[in-house]
Parts: C-alpha cells; sequence; structure tokens
C-alpha cells in the first residue's frame, strides 16, 4: 500500500463516498462577545468531553525520533476527544485559548530534527496546556516539530478575540494574524487560497458543501456579525446558524458535531448529530488542580441545557470503551487486537503530577498487525497515532521491541 498512514486512508475513503465531509471554523468579535464556531465533519460521532488538569507532566508520543518534546501543564481545559484521552480535536482552556483542527493537503511540517517533536493532537494539547494568548501559541508552534503524516491547519484565537490561522508550507511555519488575517475563517484550504476565492465569486453563487464556498458563505457572515453584533444568547444562537449553513448533510454521517465557545464567559455550547439538543458547559465550575479527579461526559448524551454538574469522574472503562467504539468503526482501526486498544486506554494514566514519570519513556510498545489478504502490516507504538508500513509478515503479535530506525510514518485522525 503506497500510502499506509490511517488518517491519508480516511481521507481518502471520506472524499469517496462523500466529498463534503471536511470542518469548517470561525472566530465572531464585536461589542464586547468573542466567541469561535466548529463544526466537526466525520463518518462517526463517538466522543467523550474531558476536563484536562494544571500541573501534569507530560512527554509527547512521538519519543522514538529521538527529540519528544516535555512539557507541564499550567492551564486546565476543555476538550472534545473521539479516540481517547490526550489526544483531542480542539478545545479551550481557562484562559479562553481556543484551539481547532482542519484537513489541509497542502500540509508539509518542518523536517528540522532539532525542534522537540509532538503528534499532530498532541499540538492541539500542548498548545491549550501551556499557552493563554495567540502571540503565546504562535511562539510555541514555532518551537515545536510536528511529527506526522496527518495534513492538518489550526485555527487559534484568545479570549481578548486575537485570533490567527497556522498552517505548515513547503516544511514553513506560515501565520496570518492581526491585520494580515483579514477575516478569522478556516475550512480546508490554504487560508490565501481561500481568501483569494472569496474575494472573486459572488456569494449568491458559493452555495456548495466544498471548502471554498463553505470559507466564502462562514467569511461573509463573520464580517456581518462585526456591523451588526448582538449579545449573550443571540450570539450564540447567530454562530449556531452559520455552522447550519456550513453542516455537510447527512443522515448517518456527515457533520457529526457543531461547537460554540464563548470565551468571553468561559461557556461552551454543542449539539451532535446523535443528540441536536443544545447542551452548555461552565468552564468556571470546574477544579483543573492536579490532584482533583479527571472530568468526563458523553457528548452524545441525550441531556440538554447546563450538563456541568452531570460530568462524571474518569475511568479507565470509559476511555477504553470509547476507544473500542470508534476503532471498531474506523476502517484501518478495527483490526487492532485487544492489546494495544488496553495500551492506548492507560497510557495517560502514565503521566504524573510533580514530575515526568521515568516509566513514560521506556513504554514504549511495538506490535504487528497481520492484514490477511493484503500482506500489510503495522507498527503500532504506544498508541495507534503512530503506524508504519513494514515488509509482509507472518500472522502474529510481538512487543517490547525498540522503535529505533522502523518507524517509516506517523499516523493520526487530524
Amino acid at each position: 500500500m503506497k500510502k499506509s498512514s490511517l488518517a491519508v486512508l480516511l481521507l481518502l475513503l471520506c472524499l469517496s463516498f462523500h466529498q463534503s465531509l471536511a470542518c469548517t471554523t470561525f472566530c465572531l468579535k464585536s461589542n464586547g462577545e468573542v466567541l469561535f464556531g466548529r463544526n466537526y465533519d466525520w463518518t462517526i460521532g463517538d466522543a467523550l468531553v474531558f476536563v484536562n488538569k494544571r500541573g501534569v507532566a507530560k512527554t509527547a508520543t512521538v519519543a522514538e525520533d529521538g527529540n519528544p518534546a516535555k512539557w507541564v501543564s499550567k492551564y486546565g481545559s476543555v476538550t472534545f476527544n473521539q479516540y481517547g484521552r490526550e489526544n483531542p480535536t480542539g478545545g479551550m482552556n481557562e484562559a479562553g485559548l481556543v484551539v481547532e483542527v482542519m484537513w489541509l493537503n497542502e500540509t508539509e511540517y518542518s523536517t528540522d530534527n532539532s525542534l522537540p517533536a509532538v503528534g499532530s493532537q498532541e499540538w492541539v494539547q500542548y498548545q491549550l496546556d501551556t499557552a493563554a494568548t495567540v502571540d503565546e501559541a504562535i511562539n510555541n508552534a514555532g518551537r515545536l516539530r510536528i511529527n506526522s503524516d496527518v495534513k492538518i491547519h489550526y485555527l487559534i484565537s484568545d479570549r481578548m478575540g486575537r485570533a490567527a490561522t497556522v498552517e505548515f508550507l513547503n516544511g514553513k511555519l506560515v501565520v496570518h494574524s492581526g491585520a494580515q488575517l483579514i477575516v478569522p475563517t478556516l475550512t480546508n484550504d490554504t487560508y490565501e487560497k481561500s481568501l483569494s476565492y472569496a474575494k472573486q465569486i459572488n456569494l449568491e453563487k458559493a452555495t456548495s458543501e466544498g471548502s471554498l464556498d463553505r470559507f466564502t458563505r462562514a467569511a461573509h457572515r463573520t464580517k456581518e456579525f462585526e456591523k451588526n453584533p448582538v449579545s449573550g444568547r443571540e450570539a450564540v444562537a447567530y454562530a449556531f446558524e452559520i455552522l447550519s449553513d456550513a453542516a455537510a448533510k447527512g443522515t448517518n454521517e456527515g457533520t457529526q458535531w457543531s461547537i460554540v465557545y464563548d470565551q468571553k464567559r468561559g461557556q461552551i455550547y454543542f449539539r451532535t448529530l446523535q443528540s441536536p439538543q443544545i447542551k452548555m458547559i461552565d468552564m468556571k465550575a470546574f477544579d483543573y488542580s492536579c490532584g482533583s479527579a479527571v472530568k468526563i461526559f458523553d457528548m452524545n448524551s441525550k441531556e440538554s441545557g447546563d450538563v456541568t454538574a452531570k460530568f462524571a469522574d474518569y475511568t479507565r472503562k470509559a476511555n477504553r470503551d470509547l476507544i473500542e467504539h470508534s476503532f471498531s468503526r474506523t476502517d484501518l482501526l478495527k483490526d487492532l487486537p485487544a492489546m494495544v486498544r488496553d495500551f492506548v486506554a492507560s497510557y495517560p494514566e502514565t503521566f504524573s503530577c510533580s514530575q515526568v514519570d521515568k516509566k513514560i519513556e521506556s513504554s514504549l510498545t511495538i506490535c504487528k498487525v497481520y492484514h490477511p489478504g493484503t500482506g500489510f502490516s503495522s507498527l503500532c507504538t504506544r498508541h495507534f497515532f503512530s503506524c508504519a508500513a513494514t515488509r509482509p509478515l507472518r500472522p502474529n503479535l510481538r512487543s517490547g521491541r525498540s522503535l529505533a530506525g522502523s518507524l517509516r510514518r506517523e499516523c493520526a485522525i487530524g
């Protein structure tokens, strides 16, 4: 298989069966209101909302590349995770910083091995853990290297309403912020290409679910908010209107969830395809101290309204159940054995409140998974987000082997 990256294959499958599967993000700022809207478009919608703690020492899961990033979380956060704890698609921290991801085919990450490395989704958690402002997040981006084949770009925004697009093109960090960020909107083409398209096409003709048309419509509504702002719940409703207009339509696949972050008030509103009633989370109500219990909430719960008090204590079983559901319904993950799924579920518990646990660095596990009929094998490290193509092997499982020189490519859902 020429492209063994999990995320690459999943993207191709999505494009084949539903060309509109893609994501939309935007930032609204006017008259003291600061909001961030996000559609997550995919083929499955299982997810947990996590309350992550400050003061936690972490090491990136790309340790096999020789220079993994290490950090201590400064801020607590609330994130939306589909493939397990510590691997969010996006979220907001207690300082009001929001980070969200979208696919971008043109992405090429830096190959400067002197920079510490993180995975593509770990980049999100790293930023939420360590940055309070867009400026801090941009500085972080320049000091990190993403070790991944997953081609994504990011939209970030802080509580003051400053926003930035973060892209990696031709191996270089490309940021649009301040005066260069004409409109804080991002879909699935480069920001420059999207902006150029929006300037040339009549709004009335931008009616498709394609990336450029979605960008054009969302950008128009974002600008309109600046001219005719509304406040409070009306602003949240306005953001949901934009998300509805940009949504991929489908009964069982398409826009799986829509999220509106009210950064000024520290509140998060969301709805899902499986549970369309709007739910609200008050981030100010949580205890983010490292010694307190991590909290979780089923994103597809049938609850409505304020669900802050409905969060339960994290358990490995809940994380394992999420992994089981998501893996089993994702084509290239459904054949991964129980030992891999167990490891993914338990890995976040190796982090410590006070210092980096030395066991993290020695806990690399590798398994070779044989795919009958293709002779394709995957090298799975400490979680499924790292993988590699190797020569055909007999159907067996091996563990405890070093990844040095073996890992060819890392993969993730982005």
